[in-house]
């Protein structure tokens, strides 16, 4: 008799520690469910910000380089400054003046993104020119800028002209 009450004690025990641990891997996998789910809306959220903040540093580069150019020209030739420019990641391309290399009004910074290519682009009331094709990896670069008679680009008109120092 003593015997038999000895093996049910301990298939009793022996179910009760399956039963713990049944309810214990139930617990967790309805908490991986739950945090599976966030960890990834999380992730997305990460990638979203860090495109909103080289884009929004590209447009504080690009006011920078702008500023400076209204700057020096409205003091007119021989005026120069050089300025240091952080250039965020993700910058494709930089173009001064317009697209094509010509004298125009902008700074503009083409900077990939999560929803492509975004352009950046800053106004200046002075006609500027330059070339800063060099400037697309991430560093900070000195730059020169100089008030110009005759623009390189386009000899019949004065400008202010930016480049690598």
């Amino acid at each position: 008799m003593m015997v038999s009450m000895i093996g049910l004690g301990s298939r009793r025990s022996a179910g009760m520690h399956a039963q713990s641990s049944l309810e214990l891997l139930l617990t967790l996998s309805f908490g991986l469910i739950i945090l599976l789910p966030i960890v990834v809306f999380a992730f997305i959220q990460i990638s979203t910000s860090s495109s909103t903040l080289a884009t929004t540093e590209a447009q504080q580069a690009a006011t920078k380089i702008a500023q400076i150019a209204t700057e020096v020209g409205t003091q007119g030739p021989p005026a120069k400054e050089v300025v240091s420019v952080q250039v965020p990641p993700n910058v494709q391309s930089i173009f001064v003046g317009s697209l094509n290399g010509g004298a125009g009004h902008e700074i503009i910074f083409n900077v990939s993104t999560s929803a492509g290519i975004s352009t950046i682009t800053a106004y200046t009331p002075v006609n500027v020119s330059g070339n800063l094709a060099n400037m697309e990896s991430t560093a900070t670069y000195l730059v020169n800028v100089s008030a110009m008679a005759s623009c390189p680009s386009n000899p019949s008109i004065s400008c202010v002209y930016i480049q690598l120092q």
